[in-house]
């Protein structure tokens, strides 16, 4: 018998350890339920949901090119929605996130026009410039979020 991704197989539980418990399937194969995969809700002790010779009904996760079957109970059942749970909203792609406020609002003066050619002096000149204002713009708006009167917070200014 093939046993693929997906599919509902039965077998006997064989062995039980701290992590997870090991299932005799159909055709001799054994496949292994990891603990987390026991019940929906978290499982201390594996012994307290599982024993010895339980013959139990499972689903196939994975089949690792070399043979290692990992099963799942807890997929098999259902999840009931908790009806107080809030609904999740869907994710925004990357681009269309909320980012930081643009703090720097210059004016492009003198930049040059589409396809004019510049020479590394003037494209340089002309970056330290725009450089320039954003650091003066953001050194304005970020000394009028701390109070930024020049005052220390010990007493009169200095």
């Amino acid at each position: 018998m093939q046993i693929e991704e997906g599919a509902i197989v039965s077998g006997k539980v064989t062995g039980l350890t701290d992590f997870g418990a090991f299932v005799e399937l159909e055709g001799g194969k054994t496949g292994m339920i990891h603990i987390s995969e026991v019940a929906a809700n978290y499982v201390k002790d594996i012994k307290e949901h599982l024993t010895v010779g339980q013959e139990v009904k499972t689903k196939v996760i994975s089949v690792s090119p070399e043979g290692k079957i990992s099963l799942s109970i807890k997929r098999l059942v259902e999840q009931p929605k908790e009806p107080d749970q809030k609904p999740q909203r869907p994710m925004k792609p990357r681009g269309e996130r909320r980012s930081a406020p643009n703090v720097w609002n210059g004016q492009k003066s003198n930049a040059p026009a589409a396809g004019e050619k510049q020479s590394f002096e003037d494209m340089m000149a002309r970056f330290k410039q725009v450089s320039d204002e954003k650091m003066t713009d953001l050194k304005r708006a970020s000394d009028s979020k701390r109070g930024g009167g020049g005052y220390s917070r010990r007493g009169a200014k200095q």
